[in-house]
């Protein structure tokens, strides 16, 4: 494991952040051409690493969690920074998934010949440089790394202040990977300081070391990426997620999937913000939707209608329908069916998540063809707006921009391409 990582003085952080740049730059060469076996072996060392050193992680997080908690962190905070056995297990988990992903490198995606007798083919290639920027919950330190591995990359890591030395743990076990595969340590590079100037040289690109940036956090951090990065960025924008249940819903259908989806965990971005509810149906699903969720200790905000249903609702304002709360709380209305509830997706949702309760094919279809998120989904939780639900082992977060990936960002949107073309002398007239 690598010696503790000592405390360093403003003055020395833009040395030091050219530096990892410089080294992670050297590294990505080496993985660009690493064979998928290598890098196979790396991931299964890093798992390993991360099963094997459970006990010291959980130390490290123990301590994060109680500086948070003496710091007033919320309960949803809390619980997005806290690891346990499970969760360390199923960060362990996610990168074995990984490394059973085929290697995408190299992959000829298309290929065609011209007339002239050339033929040209689209290759996949890694990216480069990826700097993941991401606030609280310290898995995403092993879930971006892992990735990029796999695709190629060498990735540049600035968790929160909040789970630094959790971060560190996990950042040794991954190094540790590398190290028993033969490949560079840069290969992963953790930025070991808490000075928030680190993010501002990371948004710079850093004298064109770093070729995509990835935030995941809150609207203030993704914003500030948006507003100051050099370089592409990847946009992970909050989750103002809705649950549209239909006249055509199943009422046991909808209950189970409204509580799961605002309840299983209240603040990871696949939670659900917004509740709404066809009026043609309100008379039988409103009141036992709204009571399941305040009995399970969740604040509801309604219009008008929904605070008739139960006197402990209280009154929505506007700013709530755009909100992403992290918390167990819920905006709810009543809508008059699919194509307002379409209408109002479109105005306040943020293009995360979006999911409909209907037993009516049509109507499932229409809401699945017309709301613009990256992810929709028929008669199923918010909640697996995760990439290791899709199969994909881990995610770095969720894109909701329209351009190179979108959804969930796992190895294959990590690369990029590039053409081949074969000849046999051709010249162009």
């Amino acid at each position: 494991m690598s010696a503790p990582l000592k405390a360093l003085d403003g003055a020395d952080l833009p040395s030091l952040m050219s530096e990892l740049a410089a080294g992670a730059r050297r590294a990505e060469r080496v993985l660009a051409l690493a064979p998928a076996g290598q890098k196979n072996d790396a991931l299964a060392a890093m798992a390993a690493s991360v099963r094997a050193n459970a006990a010291k992680i959980l130390a490290a997080n123990a301590e994060d969690v109680a500086e948070a908690k003496a710091s007033g962190a919320t309960s949803a905070f809390i619980d997005r920074l806290t690891l346990n056995q499970a969760r360390i297990e199923a960060m362990a988990d996610g990168i074995d998934v990984v490394r059973g992903i085929a290697d995408p490198i190299g992959v000829v995606t298309e290929n065609w010949t011209r007339p002239n007798g050339m033929t040209i083919e689209r290759v996949r290639v890694p990216i480069g440089v990826v700097a993941v920027i991401f606030e609280s919950r310290p898995n995403v330190a092993a879930d971006a790394g892992a990735l990029c591995l796999k695709s190629g990359n060498a990735v540049i890591l600035r968790g929160g202040s909040d789970s630094f030395r959790s971060c560190r743990a996990i950042h040794e076990c991954l190094v540790e990977g590398l190290r028993r595969a033969g490949l560079p340590e840069q290969a992963i590079t953790l930025v070991p300081t808490r000075d928030r100037a680190a993010v501002g040289l990371l948004l710079s690109g850093l004298n064109g070391s770093i070729d995509v940036i990835v935030p995941r956090g809150g609207k203030s951090l993704v914003a500030r990426v948006q507003a100051e990065a050099r370089v592409p960025v990847f946009a992970h924008l909050e989750g103002v997620n809705h649950v549209y249940v239909d006249k055509a819903a199943s009422l046991d259908m909808a209950k189970t999937i409204v509580l799961n989806a605002k309840m299983r965990r209240p603040g990871v971005c696949g939670a659900a913000e917004n509740l709404l509810i066809d009026k043609a149906a309100a008379s039988a699903q409103l009141k036992p939707l709204i009571t399941m969720l305040l009995d399970a200790n969740c604040e509801v905000r309604g219009d008008e209608a929904v605070q008739k249903a139960d006197s402990r609702v209280k009154p929505a304002s506007e700013e709530d329908w755009s909100t992403e709360y992290e918390d167990a709380i819920i905006s709810a209305r009543v809508v008059n069916g699919v194509n307002e509830a379409i209408e109002l997706i479109a105005r306040y949702g943020s293009h995360h998540t979006d999911a409909i309760v209907t037993e009516d094919k049509k109507t499932a279809e229409k809401f699945l063809n017309e709301v613009d998120s990256a992810i929709v989904l028929h008669n199923a939780s918010t909640q697996f707006a995760d990439g290791g639900e899709f199969g994909f082992g881990a995610e770095i977060g969720i894109a909701t921009g329209k351009f190179h990936a979108r959804g969930p960002v796992g190895v294959e949107q990590l690369t990029s391409f590039k053409y081949r073309v074969h000849g046999t002398g051709q010249t162009r007239p």
